[in-house]
């Protein structure tokens, strides 16, 4: 069982981006994740079966960059939310998918308040 058998693992995007999205909804302060082009300036909130739509993964000579287009609740710290969604996002992806992370990029599109 401990023998180990030569080969590579090629981990898609789209479950890079599905890794991402579901570390960024758990984070604290954000509400949900927007597309990324805004239709008359307004943000709209994607289902959660559509997170993917919300992140752009690119692989890159050094890794992967992730950029997340979220929503964050009103009264939060814009900075600390993004700063704590970029090191969730980051340890989620180097831990469990073990990719190389050439950099991850929050995209505040809107802001919403919790009823």
């Amino acid at each position: 069982m401990s023998e180990q058998i030569p080969g590579n693992l090629h981990v898609s995007n789209d479950v890079l981006a599905d890794l991402a999205g579901n570390a960024a909804l758990g984070c604290y302060g954000i509400v949900g994740m927007a597309a990324p082009t805004l239709q008359d300036g307004i943000a709209k909130i994607l289902p959660a079966n559509r997170l993917r739509r919300g992140i752009v993964v690119t692989t890159t000579e050094t890794g992967v960059h992730v950029d997340l287009y979220v929503v964050v609740e009103y009264g939060t710290n814009i900075n600390t939310v993004s700063q704590n969604l970029i090191d969730n996002v980051t340890y989620v992806l180097t831990e469990y998918a073990e990719v190389p992370i050439d950099g991850v990029e929050v995209h505040v599109q809107g802001i919403k308040v919790r009823k």
